[in-house]
């Protein structure tokens, strides 16, 4: 386990490091899939990247990524990834996108790795083990940890996209939370639940995602001293929607999230 922690944060690295060459060029072709949702060459060729680098080492983990088939294996691991999660920030040279790695063992996610290429940031987690935040302010990588505030009048609430709330027909949810909380911005995607892992922020949701969006962030939240679950108060990386808080904040937002469910 140690070993493919290790390993799924230096591939994070390098697989970040080969989306710089093509962030902020003027000639970078984007392309729609057949979801309408951009991709890029940078997408393709990252994940292409990560897929090589887990089979040099593990030949016989299964992988699932957000751009090519899943691949079976046969020793209980499963590597779920998302080469540019934030690919719409990415392709408007917006510096928030982030390479996401996520490991399960017998089904359980047990390694989460968010990296941030263009602000040279990454944080991991396993199961046991913490969660740690390297950064350049930082001589060493240091654990990671929810804030500790506990009025959603002080919470800085997050998001990736408000129209998904409304095509999802879950406005209601983001109009109270928005209204109840001290500041709403959407730095979202990934980046969004980096914030919370790392106390800069108090809640990120979002009303849909895709396992490869979620797969890091159960780890990485336990480890940190938050919850990440669905809307139902669930810890799950397959509810395809997420709800982050720090500890404190976590079961008045699971209230308004669940009463908006079952209106």
């Amino acid at each position: 386990m140690q070993e493919r922690l290790e390993h799924a944060a230096t591939i994070a690295r390098e697989a970040g490091k080969l989306t710089l060459k093509y962030f902020n060029n003027s000639e970078l072709v984007v392309e729609q899939k057949n979801d309408q949702t951009p991709v890029t060459a940078a997408d393709r060729k990252a994940e292409l990247l990560l897929r090589e680098r887990i089979a040099e080492c593990f030949p016989n983990d299964a992988i699932l990524g957000e751009e090519f088939p899943s691949q079976e294996g046969t020793s209980g691991y499963r590597w779920i990834l998302d080469p540019i999660d934030g690919t719409k920030a990415f392709i408007h040279g917006v510096p928030l996108y982030s390479t996401l790695i996520g490991i399960e063992y017998e089904n359980q996610p047990m390694i989460g790795v968010i990296r941030l290429p263009a602000l040279d940031e990454t944080l991991w987690a396993m199961r046991g083990k913490g969660t740690w935040h390297e950064s350049p302010k930082f001589p060493q990588p240091q654990r990671a940890y929810v804030s500790k505030c506990n009025d959603l009048k002080k919470a800085l609430f997050l998001t990736s996209t408000v129209t998904t709330y409304q095509t999802a027909g879950r406005e209601t949810a983001f109009r109270e939370i928005a209204q109840k909380t001290q500041l709403t911005r959407t730095w979202g995607d990934a980046y969004g639940y980096f914030l919370v892992a790392t106390g800069r922020a108090e809640v990120m949701i979002d009303p849909v995602m895709s396992i490869w969006d979620a797969a890091p962030l159960l780890p990485i939240f336990e480890e940190s001293g938050g919850h990440f679950t669905d809307w139902r108060g669930n810890p799950t990386i397959t509810g395809n929607e997420g709800v982050a808080t720090n500890s404190l904040l976590h079961d008045e937002i699971i209230k308004i999230t669940k009463t908006c469910l079952e209106r």
